[in-house]
């Protein structure tokens, strides 16, 4: 029993230890010229589904939730938004080339029609995120018209 006790008072003092890791934001007061949303002059539909079901992760500015605050939680949302980044980023994407945009509008309406994006994750706890039929079909027809205009 006494080491259960040792085990446990470690766990906590490691639990409490951790918190005191800072994590870097992922925020931004700007919006670039180079925004998605700018350069497409994005219906204001449109533009809307996309911030928020995307831009969370996709983007350079995400709008954390209270649990943030929690590592290793915190480690975790740092290094998926890291990894949403690096993948595509809405803030600079008139900064890839014609090819890659195509490319990432090909990779976006295939990952919404195939219920891929939004994560099933990131939905589970932000229910308002979620798309509805109507929506994606609204995105992906957006894309496709997009892509189409980049030939």
């Amino acid at each position: 029993m006494k080491i259960v006790k040792i085990i446990a008072l470690i766990l906590l003092v490691g639990f409490v230890g951790i918190q005191f890791v800072p994590t870097d934001l992922n925020q931004s007061n700007t919006v670039p010229k180079t925004d998605f949303v700018l350069v497409n002059n994005t219906p204001e539909n449109i533009s809307a589904l996309l911030q928020e079901s995307c831009y969370d992760c996709h983007s350079n500015n995400t709008q954390y939730p209270w649990y943030n605050k929690v590592q290793p939680v915190a480690w975790f949302l740092e290094d998926h938004i890291d990894e949403g980044k690096a993948e595509l980023n809405f803030n600079e994407w008139d900064a890839y080339s014609n090819r890659r945009k195509k490319s990432k509008l090909k990779s976006i309406t295939s990952q919404i029609n195939d219920n891929e994006m939004p994560l099933a994750s990131y939905t589970l706890i932000h229910k308002d995120v979620k798309l509805s039929k109507s929506e994606k079909a609204l995105i992906v027809d957006y894309m496709k018209n997009l892509k189409e205009k980049l030939k």
